[in-house]
């Protein structure tokens, strides 16, 4: 057995470092940049040489593990088992694409599909004369921008929020400035701990990271965030703050229940907790009181138009506390000044005709059709979904582990996303993965994808431990 000074560059992966390292595993076997037998770095002097934690290498190691390339065993470390994974001999692993297979189709994003924003833009950006250009010699300030919150407020009417108005609202360059606004507003400490699901939106983890805090994970279940591990985790840890979906939990797309959200604002009041309630992701019209509703004193609700109008104007909102409206406004001016003055001058033309309504409704249409055409296909297997939510959730029948079927679907031309992409660092991921719904995709394309996924699924790697 051969020792190695394999060092990867990681820069041209994207993603996570752990899969992007595994990835660059597969490549180094399949280029013979590693043979069978040859022994890999100790985790941690890999992890030094590459500006990583031990733990990132650790997983990708395990993953490669699983795949049956890599081995471990006491006294000898970790090397290189075979040069391909050990699969049934009728179900070669494809490492590449085939060469005549059609563009990769992407399912890990849903983006949204052109329904005339670019037409409505343009028509609005025509009418904007001198007089309006004159307006954008100015700083932002606190209050320029109330006509625009107060169209806000309307916009989020399908929302039950408690009574709120335009003193309440702060408006961001979209929802993941608004978590970095919500967050810091709220913490303190230097090393402050944040509560959230233990399969979340990477987006919290990023928002954490930028605010110097360190991410608790809860458990979930079918109702979403479970209040008993939301005490013992503030009871273990003393946090402050939560972050949580209640109408559309990204990635198990998962709607809580009333119940549910009254009994986490039990807990929440008990630990004096202030909750972030992130609401980018969601379904159109909203039946159940949001927590801000149930606890107006210490909820900060984040919502965009990103995913349901159109992502590249940047622009978002967050509900705070009741009167912390002015608090919350004078962070995001020692932040960024207010939005830039195109920006809301655009979105609230886009506002005051009703054209904004009138794009979210077609984006809908679309995003109804596409969940139609998944649930066809794939409907004989475990999916969670919601009408007008833009991704949805699929737990992989027995024999297959969500890191192999996405490499398996991508060998074929779909990308779909890993639930360990979701998972914090040692967290645990289930076998199931998010299939984004994405509208930019032609229809045809999109068909294709599920029909990769369909014939896939049956058909799980052979000799795979269960």
């Amino acid at each position: 057995m051969a020792d190695t000074i394999w060092l990867p560059d990681l820069s041209g992966h994207e993603g996570p470092k752990y899969l992007a390292l595994a990835r660059a595993l597969r490549e180094a076997v399949r280029d013979g940049q590693l043979r069978e037998g040859d022994r890999l770095p100790p985790v941690r002097d890999l992890a030094w040489k590459l500006g990583i934690t031990p733990g990132t290498v650790a997983r990708a190691y395990q993953i490669a593990t699983q795949e049956g390339l890599l081995e471990a065993a006491v006294g000898r470390g970790t090397y290189v088992a075979s040069t391909r994974p050990k699969f049934g001999a009728d179900q070669p692993l494809m490492l590449d694409p085939r060469p005549d297979l059609p563009m990769v189709v992407e399912l890990r994003s849903p983006q949204i599909p052109d329904v005339g924003q670019a037409q409505a833009i343009a028509d609005i950006l025509s009418t904007l004369g001198a007089a309006k250009c004159q307006d954008y010699l100015g700083y932002a300030g606190l209050r320029r921008d109330h006509r625009l919150r107060e169209l806000y407020v309307e916009w989020l009417s399908d929302r039950i929020l408690g009574q709120i108005g335009p003193e309440d609202i702060v408006l961001t360059h979209g929802g993941q400035n608004g978590l970095n606004v919500a967050l810091q507003c709220c913490l303190k400490g230097a090393r402050p701990h944040v509560i959230c699901e233990e399969l979340a939106y990477p987006g919290f983890r990023h928002a954490a990271r930028l605010n110097r805090a360190e991410l608790v994970p809860v458990a979930l279940d079918g109702d979403g965030m479970r209040p008993d591990a939301l005490d013992v985790a503030c009871r273990r840890t003393g946090a402050r703050i939560v972050m949580v979906t209640t109408e559309a939990q990204n990635p198990t797309a998962v709607r809580m229940s009333s119940d549910r959200r009254a009994a986490l604002v039990e807990v929440a009041r008990r630990h004096d907790l202030q909750i972030i309630e992130d609401d980018c992701y969601s379904v159109e019209r909203s039946t159940d009181p949001s927590l801000r509703a149930l606890a107006p004193e210490r909820t900060w609700h984040v919502s965009s138009i990103s995913k349901s109008v159109v992502a590249g104007l940047r622009l978002g909102a967050i509900v705070c506390p009741t009167g912390l409206g002015e608090a919350g406004r004078l962070a995001a001016q020692h932040a960024y000044f207010g939005l830039a003055r195109p920006v809301a001058d655009i979105v609230e033309a886009l506002f005051e005709t009703g054209e904004a309504t009138e794009l979210r409704d077609r984006v809908n249409r679309v995003y109804a059709r596409r969940l139609e055409m998944a649930v066809n296909a794939l409907g004989a297997y475990d999916l969670s979904w919601q009408k007008g939510l833009a991704f949805l959730w699929l737990r992989l029948p027995v024999g297959w582990r969500a890191s192999t079927f996405t490499r398996e679907a991508e060998a074929r031309g779909v990308l779909v996303r890993s639930a360990d992409e979701f998972a914090l660092v040692d967290g645990h991921a289930p076998n199931a993965v998010r299939i984004a719904l994405n509208g930019a995709v032609p229809e045809p394309d999109f068909a294709r994808a599920l029909d990769v996924m369909a014939r896939l699924l049956p058909n799980p790697p052979g000799d795979l431990p269960v």
